[in-house]
């Protein structure tokens, strides 16, 4: 089959793509012949190595696993040893082993049946982001209905899912992204949306009970001037925390926390089936839709992780298998 493949950390000139080894479904997992996969910042980590600390988990000299991509949508072509929730021909989303590529193995834990009110291009937009912004939202900030939030680079891939479970839920939603975003997060539901190139939210009187903050280039205390007394910041993810760690943001933000009365904190998403469904449930009944940005076939991956490292994303990158 084809496949991405990647032996060596780097610029996205370390991405191949390859013919290999079709997987095969092992105990408690299932073979998806793959249509449409997504790609996230994950990837583009995974692919430079950087920050070096995330080569503990993915490899020290080069990747344990050659074949790139996490997040897919398509077909069961079979079934592992014990598997009975699921059976070839079932359409499916959720997260794989190496999916920018024709088949991927993936374990029944990771997936869930489509939403049937999507195309496999957009449903396999939703599974990592859309889990990342179910559990920090949920989860981590704890959103009620009638609190106030404000989702710091609302038109990417997680800060618009960020945007629209927050609705969902009934809190009032500022959305932060740059001018040309501005209508794409009116659009998705955003009660208002700040420009940043034009507007600097630390300057604001505005104070929110939640911050979910995407973008990580903005200094901790800026955060807390715009947060009131008892809020919640959740950094979602490691940006903006240096080459080494990743993590100079979170540590601050955390080093603080127990002497304020603000929570501030971060969190590592954890795409599991039970979360899938419920996004299943959210997007059927049409309370959220995923947004892409753009669209790449299999051999021109590269390309889409590239995009994505540059930054300024605007909903999800698309790979059509």
């Amino acid at each position: 089959m084809k496949a991405i493949v990647q032996d060596e950390y780097g610029s996205a000139d370390v991405l191949e793509l390859e013919d290999v080894e079709t997987p095969v479904a092992g105990r408690g997992e299932v073979l998806i012949r793959v249509i449409a996969a997504s790609a996230f910042i994950g990837d583009w980590h995974v692919m430079t190595g950087t920050p070096y600390a995330i080569r503990l988990v993915s490899g020290l000299g080069k990747p344990k696993q050659r074949v790139r991509g996490q997040d897919v949508a398509g077909r069961i072509e079979a079934v592992g040893e014990g598997v009975t929730a699921f059976r070839a021909g079932d359409e499916v989303f959720g997260v794989g082993n190496g999916t920018f590529a024709e088949y991927a193995s993936a374990p029944i834990d990771k997936i869930a049946p489509k939403p049937g009110n999507l195309g496999f291009e957009e449903a396999a937009a939703v599974p990592t982001t859309g889990c990342t912004a179910l559990q920090g939202i949920r989860d981590v900030g704890k959103v009620r209905s009638g609190q106030s939030v404000l989702v710091i680079g609302a038109a990417g891939g997680v800060g618009s899912f960020a945007v629209q479970i927050a609705k969902a839920i009934g809190a009032y939603v500022t959305g932060v992204c740059s001018t040309s975003k501005v209508e794409l997060v009116r659009s998705i539901g955003a009660d208002e949306v700040i420009d940043y190139t034009r507007e600097d939210i630390a300057e604001g009187t505005r104070r929110y009970d939640v911050i979910f903050d995407t973008a990580g280039n903005r200094e901790i205390s800026n955060l807390r001037r715009i947060l009131v007394p008892k809020g919640t910041l959740v950094l979602a993810g490691g940006e903006g925390g240096g080459r080494w760690l990743g993590m100079g943001r979170v540590m601050k933000a955390k080093a603080m926390s127990p002497f304020v009365g603000q929570k501030m904190t971060n969190f590592l998403a954890r795409p599991k089936a039970a979360d899938l469904i419920t996004l299943k449930e959210l997007i059927e009944a049409d309370k959220i839709k995923p947004m892409i940005g753009s669209k790449y076939p299999l051999g021109e991956v590269p390309g889409a992780i590239a995009e994505i490292g540059a930054g300024h994303g605007r909903g999800k990158v698309v790979i059509t298998v």
